[in-house]
């Protein structure tokens, strides 16, 4: 929540949708995640401000909780947001890649609409967007610039307490565009870094009981476009399955277990377009306790690519420990991730990841390689030089998990081919970030970041270290 109003929530009720008060960038956020609210909006929680002089406590109340009737209230909110990126030597230097300087700017209002109380209850949630961008060589994309459009729109029918509000149990069932965010947002994100977020049409089913959540999907992907409302539905795509989160070993601790199914009809791995059905199965561990935090994850892909089978897979580990007692409180984590690859070309045995629709910043602010055929060794240190003040140092090292597969960008495409090179080594990696907390709406950010050719890039094309700067300036309530 934010500044006062958030103290008033948080004396009135504990729970897990209340968004965290100014200072959440210290328990351990990217650098390019909203430090305050959340990110989809409708997981946040307003009841509370019922109660007239908590609403009174911020300029902000009388828009999160707009009394209808007896049985009725609107939540309204907007984020504001400009960013600028600027690269040297984008892709290493790669020709089709200019050098680029680039202004993202969008707009994302919203209204969520409360019907009933006590056992039963409807919902309809609508969020547009306006997304433009000035400058991008040699021209704006649908990740840029989509214009008008509709990110969110959806209406739901709720038995039992509101999913997520409370450990009471719960059921909703969702229909309508909507983005998604499961887990770390390894498999399945919201793509909030790029300027256009990735949203989804389907239906989704929630189960909320005892400290655990089930969630049922079954989605398309939402495929923008650059004029004004004509984002439509990607037919050629198609997920679904289940993901739960469950209490762990002790109050500390929770464990996410999911399986997902994805359909692509036009997929392409190496030179070949084919037809790919994948199931994941996953297993993610994590928890914080005594100023330790930890997070691990495991996921198994198989399925068909073609006329072959698949068979991949990825380790994700990350430990650290926040320092909060400590002058600047640090929090150092070390991360380590493994992701495979294609281990034999020509053996109709598809052993590349794919990550179906992850986070838009994956390794960091300048994240020229995705999560495939991979190996990346990543410590970060974060500090708090004030209390809305956060600063954070990290450094990458990237190889290539299998000789006969290449680089791969974030969306899964191929950058670079694995030719007739036998280095392993991508590359390295260092960035800085810098963020204030101007107000309880307004954020500052900074990052600086150069990602230096390894072995690999230099036998296989260009090998120049690229150089990114990012400014921006996120007004959210």
């Amino acid at each position: 929540m934010l500044g006062t109003l958030a103290a008033s929530l948080a004396i009135a009720q504990s729970q897990p949708g209340a968004a965290p008060p100014p200072a959440a960038a210290e328990t351990g956020l990217e650098a390019w995640q909203a430090p305050t609210l959340t990110i989809t909006r409708y997981d946040e929680h307003y009841e509370a401000l019922a109660d007239p002089s908590l609403r009174a406590a911020h300029w902000s109340g009388r828009f999160k909780y707009i009394p209808l009737d007896q049985d009725a209230y609107l939540t309204t909110g907007l984020e504001l947001r400009a960013r600028n990126e600027t690269y040297r030597n984008n892709l290493w230097g790669d020709t089709g890649t200019p050098n680029d300087s680039y202004l993202w700017l969008r707009a994302m209002p919203y209204a969520d609409l409360h019907v009933g109380s006590g056992a039963i209850g409807a919902r309809g949630f609508v969020q547009p967007i306006l997304a433009y961008a000035v400058g991008v060589s040699p021209s704006a994309g649908p990740i840029d610039q989509t214009r008008a459009d509709l990110l969110q729109g959806f209406a739901d029918f709720r038995v039992g307490a509101e999913t997520g509000a409370t450990d009471a149990p719960g059921a909703t069932l969702r229909a309508g565009r909507q983005m998604l965010s499961l887990g770390t947002e390894r498999l399945v994100g919201t793509r909030y870094g790029p300027n256009v977020p990735l949203a989804f049409d389907g239906v989704r089913a929630l189960v909320s009981m005892k400290g655990a959540l089930l969630s049922v999907i079954a989605v398309r992907p939402v495929k923008p476009a650059s004029g004004d409302f004509d984002d439509r539905i990607a037919h050629d795509k198609a997920l679904w399955g289940g993901y739960a989160t469950l209490p762990g070993i002790g109050a500390a601790s929770s464990v996410d277990l999911y399986w997902l199914g994805y359909r692509n009809r036009a997929a392409r791995f190496g030179n070949q377009t084919a037809h790919e059905l994948r199931q994941s199965a996953g297993a993610r561990f994590f928890g914080a306790e005594a100023g330790w935090h930890w997070n691990v994850e495991g996921v198994y892909q198989f399925g068909r690519f073609g006329g072959g089978p698949i068979s991949a897979w990825t380790l994700g580990t990350e430990i650290g420990h926040a320092f909060d007692a400590s002058p600047l409180k640090p929090d150092a984590t070390l991360r380590l991730n493994i992701v495979s690859g294609d281990r034999r070309r020509g053996d109709h045995l598809l052993g590349t990841f794919n990550a179906l629709f992850p986070k838009g910043k994956y390794f960091g602010e300048l994240s020229p390689v995705g999560p495939t055929n991979i190996i990346s060794f990543n410590p970060r240190l974060a500090m708090t030089p004030m209390p809305s003040v956060t600063t954070s140092i990290a450094a990458m090292a990237y190889w290539r998990y299998s000789l006969a597969d290449g680089v791969y960008d974030i969306p899964g495409n191929l950058i670079r081919a694995p030719g007739t090179s036998t280095a392993r080594f991508i590359g390295k990696e260092l960035e800085g970030t810098v963020a204030w907390q101007a107000t309880p709406e307004l954020e500052l950010a900074a990052s600086l970041s150069a990602f230096a050719a390894g072995g690999f890039l230099r036998q296989t094309g260009p090998s120049r270290t690229i150089i990114m700067l990012g400014l921006e300036a996120n007004f959210r309530f």
